[in-house]
């Protein structure tokens, strides 16, 4: 994972990835598909999505990784939420307060006993934003920080040859790759992507519901 890239991007403000509104996939079929408010869900890569907005005020446990400081920082100023800032080791510092924890690092500093017991993996910008070279490696890490907790994974899908990433595009093929030998995989919805991808290519978001295998080899 490109760390320097990322945080160049917080820092020069240049974030037209963050979205202006709560996914509607998320509003529309997590706590019934997924799990319901009450239970612990974590946010790959989270910067200071609205999705945690909507995740915290439905009730939700909330913890979350972000390599920029500066979108943690405002995640918590836009939520209102003064938070206790301390730090686990010289790699990892975590935000906490009111149901919601956030790490600042990259995630592959994490630990499962850093995490603690999670309930369900949101996956809308992790995935995507990590080039093939690197998702396998962030697959694997992911199931063993949380323990194959469930997943509700969001991809994009379109021409890679046309546009270069990220978002990257990550097709059926991929997320079984990366994730069968752990998962029972459903679709549970596809549609366009109104205006294409950056507004130049034709796609689809892909919302994916991975559920632990029973036999795991």
């Amino acid at each position: 994972m490109d760390a320097e890239f990322w945080l160049a991007k917080w820092d020069r403000n240049e974030i037209g990835f963050h979205a202006q509104h709560p996914h509607d996939g998320l509003v529309q079929y997590f706590p019934t598909v997924c799990v319901p408010p009450g239970c612990h869900v974590f946010v790959p890569l989270c910067g200071k999505t609205l999705d945690i907005h909507w995740l915290v005020k439905k009730g939700y446990t909330v913890s979350g990784v972000e390599l920029s400081r500066r979108a943690v920082e405002q995640l918590f100023d836009e939520l209102e939420i003064q938070p206790v800032i301390s730090s686990l080791t010289t790699d990892v510092t975590v935000f906490e307060g009111d149901g919601l924890r956030i790490f600042v690092a990259d995630i592959f500093a994490l630990t499962p006993s850093m995490l603690g017991q999670v309930d369900a993996v949101y996956d809308r910008a992790a995935l995507v934003a990590l080039p093939a070279a690197s998702r396998a490696e962030y697959a694997q890490l992911l199931v063993g920080l949380s323990q194959c907790a469930t997943q509700f994974l969001i991809c994009v899908e379109y021409d890679q040859i046309k546009l270069s990433g990220p978002p990257f595009a990550v097709m059926e093929s991929d997320v079984e790759h990366y994730y069968a030998r752990y998962y029972s995989i459903k679709s549970i919805s596809r549609y366009p992507v109104a205006n294409g991808i950056k507004g130049k290519v034709p796609g689809y978001e892909h919302i994916w519901l991975l559920k632990p295998s029973e036999v795991r080899s």
